[in-house]
């Protein structure tokens, strides 16, 4: 096991709490994007989220009316999922590059783990074969160029690429009209592109049609 997945490993019982300094208020507004950003999900429709370490987001899709399906590559990670969120969700081991759902879902989604794929462009068209709707995942904008990743999205099949800020932190905690400052500025165009130089992330939602 490499030193990577023996952390993961190690923290899998406290992963959510440990990662966010707010947890229910990222992954509340990571949930409400991954539901209207791009075509809007519909209540039921299935959500799959590759490398979904301890299911901390299946509790806020499910929340949502959704349908929740969540793979890892960890054991550890994929039974702390199943304790939390029950009979509630499927979850399941498996690696992003190689997994597919039984049948196609309506989203696939993929946190703090893209640069886990082997081949970004082969990852994209292997998730766009067995999704409906959407592929949303987030991009840091000083790792990887927006362009390039929106030009692989469009080879792997994928009709319409949007990015969008995000820039509720995941390490500080914000008092809620603060939080509320924050979502607002995600929206504010030439002020949020200037952000992103320095820190924050896109949220990446890219359509099949």
């Amino acid at each position: 096991m490499s030193s990577k997945n023996d952390q993961y490993a190690r923290h899998a019982g406290d992963w959510t709490d440990k990662s966010y300094a707010d947890a229910t208020g990222y992954l509340a507004h990571r949930a409400e994007l991954i539901a209207k950003l791009g075509p809007r999900l519909e209540p039921g429709e299935e959500v799959l989220d590759l490398a979904c370490g301890d299911g901390g987001l299946g509790k806020l899709i499910v929340a949502r009316g959704l349908r929740y399906r969540g793979v890892d590559a960890t054991p550890e990670m994929v039974a702390e999922a199943q304790r939390l969120l029950g009979d509630s969700a499927s979850i399941e081991l498996g690696d992003l590059n190689e997994y597919a759902p039984p049948a196609p879902v309506a989203a696939t989604t993929v946190f703090r783990a893209i640069y886990y794929a082997r081949d970004r462009r082969a990852f994209f068209a292997h998730v766009a074969a067995f999704t409906e709707k959407k592929l949303v995942f987030d991009l840091n904008p000083r790792q990887y160029r927006p362009d390039d990743v929106a030009a692989e999205l469009l080879a792997a099949g994928f009709g319409q690429v949007l990015l969008r800020p995000f820039f509720v932190p995941q390490t500080v905690a914000l008092p809620r009209l603060v939080a509320t400052g924050a979502k607002a500025l995600e929206r504010s165009g030439p002020l949020a592109r200037l952000a992103l130089r320095i820190r924050f992330t896109y949220l990446v939602a890219a359509s099949t049609n």
